[in-house]
């Protein structure tokens, strides 16, 4: 299994929500197992009912959850962390420093993931292209951009110095906690946009 460990504060609605959201939209016989804990979060059964009923409306499944603090073993075991804030991010990292490069936030990541492959499938098209210029012929596949859940996870951190600046604010999902249900549910909405992207990239999460 590779493990995906989502962070927020309190493990009761964005880190929750993120988990839920990814396991459902990863296919069917993934590797991929998505993980959730909280900064600040206290160990205690059961999904908080609203994160459950905006869950639940998104195809998520609320059961046999439990939530969690985060600990430097969570992190240290995660193939790959996601914060949901930047906040989250560092305090990750802060327990673990070695897993800094397997640390970012969930929309950072799905940003820098996603510009590796564009890049990594221009450069493949035009190797395919020189090729056919040539006498080659491309397999009629496609490139091949991602060739595991690893080489991903290392793409990113290797453009997270390289890629262009944005504000911070772009790369955290705020908290809706104490919020109207409104809110949270737009919240949801956003993380399962960004889980969906990240299902997408992963696709079946082939074990590093």
């Amino acid at each position: 299994m590779t493990r995906v460990l989502f962070v927020c504060t309190g493990n009761v609605h964005r880190s929750v929500l993120a988990e839920r959201l990814l396991a459902a939209r990863l296919p069917s016989g993934s590797a991929v197992r998505p993980e959730s804990a909280g900064t600040e979060a206290r160990p205690r059964p059961g999904m908080e009912s609203s994160t459950r009923a905006v869950l639940e409306k998104l195809g998520g499944d609320g059961s046999g959850f439990a939530a969690r603090p985060l600990t430097a073993q969570l992190v240290a075991g995660a193939a790959l962390v996601l914060g949901l804030a930047i906040e989250h991010r560092e305090a990750a990292v802060r327990l673990a420093p070695s897993a800094m490069r397997r640390c970012f936030t969930l929309k950072e990541f799905v940003r820098l993931a996603v510009a590796g492959v564009d890049e990594a499938r221009g450069g493949e098209a035009g190797r395919q292209g020189a090729a056919t210029a040539h006498g080659g012929v491309p397999d009629g596949e496609g490139p091949r951009v991602v060739d595991g859940f690893d080489v991903v996870v290392a793409a990113a951190a290797d453009r997270r110095g390289a890629a262009a600046p944005v504000s911070p604010v772009e790369d955290d999902v705020a908290d809706p906690w104490g919020r109207p249900h409104s809110v949270l549910y737009g919240c949801a909405r956003e993380i399962d946009g960004a889980v969906s992207a990240l299902a997408r990239l992963l696709g079946g999460g082939a074990s590093v």
